[in-house]
């Protein structure tokens, strides 16, 4: 079996010009094909560069002098039907590769960070929003999403079963352990936020517990950047420990080639003890409980 190869985009965004963004991307895309890539993952909220309404909105989102920058933000929300997506569809189709294209997208209410995985024949198969929104910031003004979905991804090296999660949600174990109790091989994780040994260490430790690959495709920048992919298969059969790095980027732009070998991956899942097969979700009711204690009471907290 060929390797399942995932190109992290690791772009600098031009703020919120949508236009230029997309020429950026076209120019990504069209490299990672070049290079063989069955799969492009993009940064987060790309269309829009992340890019706040106002520099406030990063402390006080809520600020009552600003409702009309708020107004202009949500307004730059697109859906499926949007020429800006409907331009990657047609893109992944030409290409002949998947590509995870994120967002921020139309939704009643408020929009929410989304990533919209379509496959080589332009066929969308995943759409995830994002579940842990930093409402601590600028997210305050997202609808959060409700669950972790996973679909079985056609690939020149065959069906792989793709998740993802965004940024903050990799924060919370939560995130990939569903993901892998819902199936996922491979979780795709689109990210915006500087990034350190620590946050790299996390990722290795979600791939590492739940006997998943981990890709992770980041802004560049300097202290941002590192995009990085992560395999579980942290021992080898004898017990030797094992290196999970796949791949790390520099804070640089450019387009970095993460390879999983699926059919290790897949024998590594079938001998080995973590996963699902000695968990005792009996003993886990406090995991879904929504009651929150001190220190951990914040005001603008949602559930």
């Amino acid at each position: 079996m060929s390797p399942l190869r995932i190109a992290l985009l690791q772009l600098m965004p031009l703020g919120s010009d949508e236009k230029a963004n997309l020429k950026r991307a076209d120019w990504a895309c069209q490299t990672a094909k070049d290079r063989g890539a069955d799969i492009a993952l993009f940064p987060e909220m790309w269309n829009i560069g992340y890019s706040p309404p106002f520099p406030e909105a990063w402390t006080d989102p809520w600020r009552p002098d600003r409702e009309q920058e708020r107004a202009a933000w949500k307004s730059r929300a697109v859906d499926e039907s949007d020429p800006y997506v409907q331009h990657f569809v047609q893109r992944a189709r030409d290409l002949e590769m998947a590509i995870a294209i994120t967002y921020l997208e139309r939704w009643p209410g408020a929009p929410r960070n989304t990533v919209l995985l379509i496959d080589r024949t332009g066929r969308p198969v995943l759409k995830y929003a994002k579940v842990h929104t930093c409402d601590f910031s600028l997210e305050a003004l997202c609808t959060p999403g409700t669950d972790f979905p996973v679909c079985v991804l056609e690939t020149a090296c065959g069906p792989v079963r793709v998740g993802a999660m965004i940024c903050y949600d990799r924060e919370f174990p939560e995130s990939a352990r569903i993901l892998m109790l819902n199936g996922a091989e491979i979780i795709l994780v689109p990210n915006a936020c500087e990034m350190n040994e620590i946050r790299l260490r996390q990722l290795s430790v979600r791939a590492f517990e739940n006997m998943v690959g981990v890709a992770m495709a980041n802004y560049a920048g300097v202290g941002w950047g590192r995009s990085a992919a992560y395999h579980p298969c942290v021992f080898d059969e004898q017990g030797r420990t094992v290196d999970p790095l796949v791949i790390e980027a520099d804070e640089s732009e450019g387009v970095w080639i993460a390879e999983f070998d699926l059919a290790h991956l897949r024998r590594y899942r079938e001998r080995e003890a973590w996963g699902n097969a000695y968990r005792k979700p009996r003993a886990y009711g406090a995991l879904i409980d929504e009651k929150v204690e001190p220190p951990f009471l914040r005001p603008d907290a949602r559930r």
